[in-house]
């Protein structure tokens, strides 16, 4: 009766909330061109702030729990579902599905809270933060590179690696996941102006091009 109850309760919030980007749902439908550019909102990820040394003791317990953590800039670790990306030394943005979120029935954000132990470091639910821009295409680097002072060509910027940078002057995290697909993760409040900045760079891919 009590777990029929929790679920009852799991349903009904993930049915109120609302992503910070939802309002965009339409317009990002209606300027994405498939096989062209296609950007979409992945919410409700959970994203877990992460301070540890990865070579220590309670690093090689994290691991056990995430799967890998990323030794240098630029570097992606993670397994089975959860990403870890670096953002310093010690620090990192654990990305994974909304079902991993303890609140949800997952233990993910307790794990990691364990294997920390008592040692120096943090583990903070930053899952409210951030949201997610999926940009794919085979012009998603171009509409990146309005707005993104990286050198995003795949020598420099291969599938597998994550930056902090701005695009459209936004902070965000961009992690590129495949040969012409990229995540963005800015913070929530930046979304909306994010969205419509994204849209406007994706404008001129609307029509077919000229011969």
């Amino acid at each position: 009766m009590a777990d029929t109850a929790a679920l009852n309760g799991i349903n009904g919030l993930r049915h109120i909330r609302r992503s910070p980007a939802s309002h965009l749902a339409a317009a990002l439908e209606a300027g994405s061109i498939e096989g062209t550019v296609v950007l979409r909102e992945g919410p409700f990820r959970t994203m877990v702030g992460l301070r540890v040394d990865p070579r220590s003791e309670e690093g090689a317990r994290v691991v056990a729990v995430a799967g890998g953590l990323p030794l240098r800039c630029g570097d992606v670790g993670g397994a089975d579902g959860v990403r870890v990306l670096w953002l310093g030394p010690s620090e990192f943005l654990v990305v994974a599905s909304e079902d991993v979120h303890d609140s949800l029935g997952g233990t993910l954000i307790d794990s990691l809270t364990a294997a920390l132990g008592g040692a120096p470091g943090q583990v903070v639910d930053l899952s409210a933060n951030r949201t997610t821009f999926e940009l794919s295409g085979t012009r998603a680097r171009a509409v990146l590179e309005k707005g993104c002072s990286l050198d995003l060509h795949p020598r420099s910027f291969p599938p597998g690696t994550a930056l902090s940078t701005e695009v459209g002057n936004i902070p965000v995290v961009l992690e590129k996941t495949g040969k012409e697909s990229f995540r963005i993760f800015p913070r929530a409040s930046f979304a909306d102006f994010l969205g419509r900045w994204l849209l406007d760079a994706m404008r001129e891919y609307a029509s077919p091009e000229v011969p």
